[in-house]
Order: C-alpha cells, then sequence, then structure tokens
C-alpha cells in the first residue's frame, strides 16, 4: 500500500481518490507517521474477507503432497542439485 505525505496527497487528491475507489487504498502520513487510511467505501475490511475455504471443491490435494519433491529438496539443501 502506497504512503503519501499531506502535501502531495493534497496535490493529487483526485488522482488518489479515483485509485481508491478503483480498489487501490493509500495511507496519509505527516511527519512519516501514519494518519489515515483511504480506500473504497464498498471495499471490504480486511477482517471482512473470507479466505480459508475459498478453493473448496476446485482443486484436490494428492495424500502424498508432503512428500512431494521430496528428493529435488534433499538434493538442493545436500548441494546435489
Amino acid at each position: 500500500m502506497r504512503t503519501f505525505n499531506i502535501h502531495d496527497a493534497k496535490t493529487q487528491l483526485s488522482r488518489l481518490v479515483e485509485q481508491a475507489a478503483k480498489g487501490e487504498p493509500f495511507v496519509i502520513a505527516k511527519a512519516g507517521k501514519p494518519m489515515v487510511k483511504v480506500m473504497a467505501l464498498d471495499s471490504p475490511e480486511p477482517s471482512q474477507i473470507k479466505r480459508f475455504g475459498f478453493m473448496a471443491g476446485q482443486i484436490s490435494v494428492p495424500d502424498d503432497f508432503d512428500r512431494m519433491g521430496e528428493v529435488e529438496i534433499a538434493q538442493m539443501f545436500e548441494g546435489d542439485a
């Protein structure tokens, strides 16, 4: 996320608001200290975003997933790759 000081935010406000409305939030800082976050009204807060299980039923994980690439990884750590 981009951060702008107050002066820069004032001079670029129209452009920054347009970007925020398109889903690109930004932070306004005063003397290097973040003060506010500007984001679109219809953007969900990070705590509202559902991430866990978003691919449920769309992919399958092999039973040996934790062993996939085991030999290659061991070779890389041992310097034999």
